[in-house]
């Protein structure tokens, strides 16, 4: 059995295994952790840096479909995955093994070894365009292979708690923002917008934006995501859970917002989107309901304090 842990404290010496580990959400989490605990980060360093992580974090070059990984520990944090509409499109094979069979692997070894809880990352994308809060009752479709890839983890996910009864919990992240100043810069163009924004206009440069800019995303800062993360864990939950905000913000807002912090008065470059139509996602807003009332998480980080923390690096 697991070690107990004391909800109005957090996690403390414990052993925990992140996969996934340099990438960004990843190390944000291992580097919260390893203050406290134990903690193993394991990455392939395909979409991850070991820069990214504290010294007090023990990173391995690790795949998550290796036959032997760390994963006698107290707690995993399944964060490895191809993570953009674009790698799956590229190549649906390789999609589909790190993320279903990778996590199927990092999961099975974990119960093996002892292991009765994980959290692990699921996607906002999954509700596709939604201008209302979407929960999790909503019936969600698969329209990319990166979709697909994380409602199959999903289904395993029961498959896991009920044939085995672990704690086993996905959360839905909306759109993560942290900026280059963070763990985010070696993601380049699949970093979130406001990341990639923030660092054309602190340059001069036109940021490029889809479409018309009024497409919208539910921005949610990484410190309220890696804080959800753990208290996920430390309640011993099971399910899918929604981490956002609750507040949709266009494209063109993100511009002048930046433009406001940064003192600049750059405009936007409209392209043509390269993203079929059909398959876009054009707006998102989590109704976070579920998981408040699971944990007592609630957002802690609005927007304007989020940029004015991504824009301070350009000061």
């Amino acid at each position: 059995m697991f070690k107990e842990i004391d909800n109005g404290v957090g996690m403390k010496d414990l052993t925990i295994l992140v996969t996934g580990g340099a990438g960004f959400i990843g190390s944000n989490l291992a580097n919260r952790l390893s203050v406290q605990n134990e903690v193993i980060a394991i990455d392939n360093e395909y979409l991850g840096t070991p820069d990214n992580l504290d010294k007090s974090v023990d990173f391995r070059r690790v795949d998550v479909l290796d036959e032997d990984l760390p994963a006698d520990v107290d707690i995993i944090f399944h964060l490895a995955a191809l993570s953009s509409y674009q790698m799956h499109k590229e190549d649906p094979i390789k999609g589909a093994r790190v993320n279903v069979e990778g996590f199927i692997n990092t999961v099975k070894q974990g119960v093996e070894s002892g292991c009765e809880r994980v959290v692990y990352a699921s996607t906002s994308s999954i509700y596709g365009s939604r201008k209302k809060p979407t929960s999790e009752s909503m019936v969600v479709e698969a329209h990319t292979g990166y979709e697909a890839s994380k409602l199959a983890r999903e289904r395993y996910a029961e498959y896991f708690h009920n044939e085995y009864g672990i704690h086993i919990a996905g959360l839905r992240f909306f759109s993560v923002y942290q900026g280059y100043g963070g763990n985010e810069s070696h993601k380049g163009k699949y970093a979130n917008i406001i990341a990639q924004f923030a660092e054309e206009m602190a340059n001069g440069i036109e940021p490029e934006v889809y479409g018309d800019g009024t497409q919208t995303r539910d921005f949610t800062h990484i410190d309220d995501i890696t804080r959800a993360t753990q208290m996920v864990a430390e309640r011993k939950i099971s399910g899918a859970y929604n981490v956002g905000t609750g507040r949709p913000v266009s494209f063109n807002e993100i511009v002048d917002m930046i433009n406001v912090e940064l003192g600049t008065a750059i405009e936007a470059k409209y392209i043509k989107n390269p993203i079929p139509e059909s398959i876009y996602v054009h707006d998102t807003c989590a109704d976070s309901t579920k998981i408040s009332e699971a944990t007592g998480w609630v957002p802690e980080i609005g927007l304007e304090e989020g940029i004015r923390k991504v824009c301070s690096e350009y000061k």
